[in-house]
């Protein structure tokens, strides 16, 4: 990508909403908000595109993955690419997860 990738962030109102959701530490909160700012079909694409990420990471084929989360083969190849070249945003986010379903015994 040869677009500077952060300069979205540069904006006083998007960094605020960064800190706003990073202060949200209730899971019924973050629904609510999250609920708030985006229409259900947003929650849905967003979700999916998760979950796209997630089986991508998992080794899972285009196809499968194209099934299950009914996304376009394009959307699919799009979120490859922020995988291999985006920001990190989708692995950090799908390693907090990891982690955060681990026992404690496990994770250290």
């Amino acid at each position: 990508m040869s677009k500077d990738k952060t300069t979205v962030w540069r904006g006083e109102t998007a960094q605020q909403l960064v800190e706003a959701l990073l202060a949200i530490d209730n899971v019924g909160t973050m629904q609510n908000f999250l609920r708030d700012v985006m229409t259900e079909k947003e929650i849905v694409e967003i979700s999916a595109r998760f979950e796209a990420a997630r089986m991508l990471q998992a080794g899972d084929k285009y196809t499968d993955i194209i099934a299950r989360t009914r996304l376009s083969s394009r959307t699919v190849a799009r979120i490859s690419d922020w995988l291999q070249d985006g920001c990190n945003g989708y692995q950090a986010a799908l390693n907090t997860l990891h982690h955060s379903h681990l026992s404690p015994a496990r994770a250290e």
